[in-house]
């Protein structure tokens, strides 16, 4: 019995750890590179970040992209694919996979908005095929912890990485501080959870910017790993000051 609980615990610990680093690679790969280019990565890094997440999520990552453009342009309008003053905040976060695989799916949103990315070959074979990539991933994950502890490691990561996902796009549109006039929210313990995306409010205000983060002393792992990455030539910064991008910030109560 002894076993099998530490070998839970552990599988527990295997998944939060999944998540994180699948957060990680999102939000400096998909969101900051490939969907607003704030930051350029090394070809070597951007290819592990595409397979890891194909792996882990089963993302296809011109997809993505297109749709997270698609929200930018059409924040809370008709034609946002996510939006929770439309749908409403509890909709958004339950079913928010559903809803990018929705918007992903019509050949149009590719088409308009993922026109500069280029789908290679790996892309047209095998990273597309989203359900390959998750297979592949939780055999690993039986393979090196055994079959209920791999089960149970792809089921915890499974459902934090979703949640926190639908979080963004839900919570981060709802509740949390408004310093600058768009309809996003910063929430400070969503940050810390999500490598940097709870300062949401700041990346809509400047969507350039590869830091969220308006202070060296709030937590946004995302532009601290690209700081680095930067520093081993790994990366090149395009902007990085919230500030001096955006509009003037407004001061407003909590929303």
């Amino acid at each position: 019995m002894g076993v099998h609980f530490v070998q839970i615990v552990m599988a527990v610990i295997v998944g939060l750890a999944l998540t994180q680093l699948a957060n990680l690679a999102t939000t400096v790969y998909l969101h900051r590179d490939l969907a607003h280019r704030a930051v350029q990565l090394n070809p070597v890094l951007r290819a592990f970040f595409k397979v890891f997440l194909w792996m882990a999520t089963g993302i296809c990552a011109r997809q993505w992209a297109a749709v997270h453009r698609k929200h930018h342009a059409f924040t809370d309008e008709v034609e946002d694919p996510h939006s929770p003053a439309r749908l409403g905040w509890v909709r958004v976060q339950l079913t928010n996979a559903a809803l990018y695989r929705r918007s992903a799916r019509d050949p149009r949103t590719t088409e308009r908005y993922a026109r500069d990315i280029p789908v290679s070959r790996a892309d047209r074979f095998l990273l597309n095929r989203g359900i390959v990539g998750l297979g592949l991933g939780v055999a690993i994950l039986v393979l090196w912890l055994g079959w209920l502890p791999g089960v149970v490691a792809a089921v915890v990561h499974t459902v934090g990485y979703i949640g926190l996902g639908g979080s963004v796009n839900g919570v981060a549109h709802t509740f949390g501080r408004r310093p600058f006039d768009n309809s996003a929210t910063n929430v400070t313990w969503l940050a810390w959870l999500t490598c940097g995306e709870g300062y949401h409010n700041n990346h809509h205000a400047a969507p350039t910017s590869a830091r969220f983060a308006r202070r060296w002393y709030h937590f946004d792992l995302g532009w601290w790993f690209i700081s680095a990455a930067q520093r081993l030539r790994l990366a090149r910064v395009r902007h990085h000051d919230v500030d001096s991008l955006a509009n003037r910030p407004t001061v407003t109560a909590p929303a």
